[in-house]
């Protein structure tokens, strides 16, 4: 008997390794062991899925890569609730997205610094700290985009006097950056700090400023091209130049052509003396830009503040004004010149603005945008100029000239009618690159042990309150949890086995899943060759799977009913050679999609009246029944 079992094991360990040669030919390590989450995958998909069309690789390629004793090792540690005990390995075995820990340094830093492109994590403590003159310089840090910087600086420049800091091509081109800066240049007198070109076309920027420049005299802080071209990604500044005398503070073109970015200013210029804040061109051009400046220049005396060219031509935004020069005195004076003349309307508050300012004090709006809320201001010593409303003449400007800046926030290409699926067509592809970090699927043995709620995984991965990846946790778990829309089924999956099951609970056993090959021809134009509808073109139901940004491979996957999925052959308009292959889907019942959605912008039209087709981007993924 004893015998017979050792035999029966032999054939059924000589049955799956057979199996895995068949689908993983050259893989030697997945063929050495049939028992990591990989063959388990592999294995799990010919049980549930019924059919033997190939695996396709883009998809088979974010199966964990954890060996056997790794992935049993980890999954114990979730158990007792000890992962967050191996986590750099546990993260680097996995190939997770983690932040380094930046723990805080008391070493203190008497010389000037230079740091030259320079990409490790790296803590900052004392630099500049009680200095007279010299200068710190950072030069072409933390760039890349292959990079996620994460850099902390402590104490910076803290009562110190005349020493200047200067961040010039800073965390340029990176991804997911997470800079934080406690009391940065607070009690300092004179001397001055410059960030220039800092985290330009980066992804997801997370910048913190946290008591900055408080209590400063004469200092001088400036931000020249400071976030511009990034994507998402938050800017705060907390006590910034608050109780400071003399401090002059100017933002030229910030977050500049950025999308959906947001920035908050708290206690802002609070309490100063002579104080001087430029905004030059800040957030011009950005898509749905969000600004929030609460007790900004409250209690100021004598300070001058000044927004120009501030969201102008942006797509939609809000910004929030809360006790805006409040109980200044001194001739605060405030200006406000081309504001928020956005080409869809945004959506500006102003609460309790210049309220118990004294009779000196000057506030002015000239070509000021629409849709906005002044609540419990001063009715004195304010001016509106060219005030734009919805029946006027330069709202018809803006909207006009809106037209032109479609292209800014719509790709060309990114959405196109079902028309153009045809043979010879020429269209503009648009850049379809896969712009967040690679991470992989966790085994379903270890994302079950796993909490699913925001303040559990912060201690496992240990992250900190207001950082980028506390952020990216809760918006991609509140993006999971959202009710959701009519006629939709949706589930976030963070292990394949996971979404094998979400996708044929919705159509069945008999499936497959598509994705455009490549990048090829992104951002160029291209020929439509050969086109094929999937099901024989019939109007069918997909199940559509995007990424979300989030520590393992997290999809958000959903139904999508009533629509046609189309592969096409996509050539070189000058060639006529194939470089690449795609898969589109077009959406017949747009009915539920918002006004503003991106594709009525570029095609014109509105919900329910035109179909809207688009390309399946890289890494993202279309599920439909067998044909």
């Amino acid at each position: 008997m004893h015998r017979h079992s050792l035999f029966l094991s032999y054939i059924l360990l000589s049955t799956l390794t057979v199996g895995l040669a068949v689908d993983h030919a050259g893989d030697k390590n997945q063929n050495q062991n049939p028992f990591t989450p990989k063959a388990f995958v592999i294995r799990y998909w010919d049980r549930v899925i019924k059919n033997n069309l190939p695996k396709p690789s883009f998809i088979l390629s974010k199966a964990s890569p954890l060996s056997a004793a790794d992935a049993s090792a980890f999954a114990k540690h979730a158990v007792a609730n000890t992962l967050s005990t191996k986590l750099p390995e546990f993260c680097s075995a996995a190939h997770l997205l983690c932040f380094p820990e930046v723990n805080p340094s008391l070493t203190k830093h008497t010389q000037d610094g230079e740091f030259s492109v320079y990409n490790d994590a790296q803590n900052f403590t004392n630099y500049g700290t009680e200095r007279p003159g010299g200068i710190d310089s950072f030069k072409n840090y933390s760039n890349g985009f292959d990079s996620n910087p994460v850099n902390e600086f402590r104490q910076y420049s803290r009562s110190s006097a005349g020493h200047n800091d200067s961040f010039t091509n800073y965390a340029i081109e990176t991804n997911v950056a997470d800079q934080k800066f406690n009391t940065y240049g607070s009690g300092a007198a004179g001397g001055s700090g410059e960030f220039k070109e800092y985290a330009e076309n980066t992804n997801v920027p997370n910048l913190r400023f946290t008591t900055y420049s408080v209590s400063t005299a004469g200092r001088e802080q400036s931000f020249n091209s400071y976030s511009e071209n990034g994507n998402a990604g938050d800017q705060s500044f907390g006590n910034y130049g608050k109780d400071s005398a003399g401090a002059q503070n100017r933002f030229t073109e910030y977050g500049t052509n950025s999308n959906v970015a947001s920035s908050g200013f708290s206690s802002y210029a609070d309490k100063g003396t002579g104080d001087e804040d430029t905004f030059v061109n800040y957030g011009v051009n950005m898509n749905n830009p969000t600004e929030n400046f609460k007790n900004y220049a409250r209690g100021s005396l004598g300070g001058v503040e000044k927004f120009s060219n501030y969201r102008d031509q942006s797509n939609v935004g809000a910004d929030s004004f809360s006790s805006y020069a409040k109980d200044s005195t001194g001739g605060t004076q405030v200006d406000f010149d081309n504001y928020g003349k956005s080409f869809n309307e945004g959506t500006d508050t102003f609460k309790g603005y210049a309220k118990g300012a004294d009779a000196d004090h000057k506030v002015t709006f000239t070509g000021y945008g629409v849709n906005n809320t002044f609540k419990d201001y001063d009715k004195k010593g304010i001016s509106f100029a060219k005030y734009t409303n919805a029946s006027s003449s330069s709202t018809n400007s803006v909207s006009d000239s809106g037209s032109s800046l479609v292209k800014k926030w719509v790709q060309p290409g990114k959405f196109f009618r079902e028309k153009m699926l045809k043979q010879g067509v020429v269209m503009p592809m648009p850049d379809i690159k896969d712009k967040l970090p690679q991470r992989a699927f966790l085994p379903r043995t270890i994302l079950t042990k796993l909490p699913f709620a925001s303040s559990k995984l912060k201690q496992v991965f240990k992250v900190s309150d207001n950082s980028s990846m506390d952020k990216m946790i809760v918006e991609s778990l509140s993006e999971c949890e959202r009710a959701p829309s009519m006629g939709e089924t949706k589930r976030c999956v963070g292990s394949l086995e996971d979404m094998i099951d979400f996708a044929t609970s919705v159509l069945g056993h008999n499936v497959t899943v598509r994705s455009t090959e490549s990048v090829n021809g992104s951002g160029k134009n291209v020929m439509v060759g050969q086109v094929r509808g999937i099901n024989g073109g019939k109007v069918t139901e997909s199940v559509s799977c995007h990424q979300s940004l989030f520590p393992y491979l997290l999809y958000y996957c959903h139904s999508v009913p009533k629509v046609r999925v189309y592969e096409a052959d996509l050539l070189d308009p000058a060639s006529k050679v194939k470089i690449n292959h795609g898969v589109a889907i077009c959406h017949l019942d747009t009915t539920a999609w918002s006004p503003s959605h991106g594709a009525f912008m570029a095609l014109g039209s509105g919900p329910g009246r035109i179909e809207v087709c688009h390309w399946i981007f890289e890494n993202d993924m279309t599920w439909t029944t067998v044909d």
